[in-house]
């Protein structure tokens, strides 16, 4: 027979009880141990590769050429000023020079858009194969 912690005199019969059942959260934490010990051997295999090294001397930078918009509708290919129209022929000729080559292009603040939208455009036309922006 259980006990209680009531004294006979505050508790009568026929009054609810105030106590928590542990029975169903113990019931869960053990279901939960059981899970975790089961699938923690499975989380902490190793799976065996053969990874290739890095050499450092087949790594090489491309040449870099900078491509600025002037306000004026000018470009500003790497300190020679630039046309419209010699634009087209100096990138293709940096292109020829290597194929690799990187053309950054950018912008004055003040700067028409439309210059910018060219530039991009001669750059693609030309073959450059890798343009980024500014």
């Amino acid at each position: 027979m259980a006990g209680s912690a009531f004294s006979a005199s505050t508790y009568s019969g026929n009054a609810p009880v105030a106590e928590i059942n542990v029975t169903p959260l113990v019931d869960v934490m053990l279901v939960l141990l059981i899970i975790f010990m089961v699938t923690a051997p499975a989380l902490t295999g190793n799976l065996n590769l053969s990874l290739p090294y890095p050499n450092p001397d087949v790594i090489r930078t491309p040449p870099k050429v900078v491509l600025m918009v002037q306000q004026d509708g000018s470009f500003d290919l790497d300190g020679q000023r630039l046309t419209t129209t010699q634009l087209p022929a100096a990138l293709a000729a940096v292109v020829h020079a290597n194929p690799d080559t990187v053309v950054e292009v950018g912008a004055n603040a003040d700067a028409d858009y439309q210059g910018f939208t060219h530039a991009l455009s001669a750059a693609k036309e030309s073959g450059v194969r890798n343009i980024s922006t500014r």
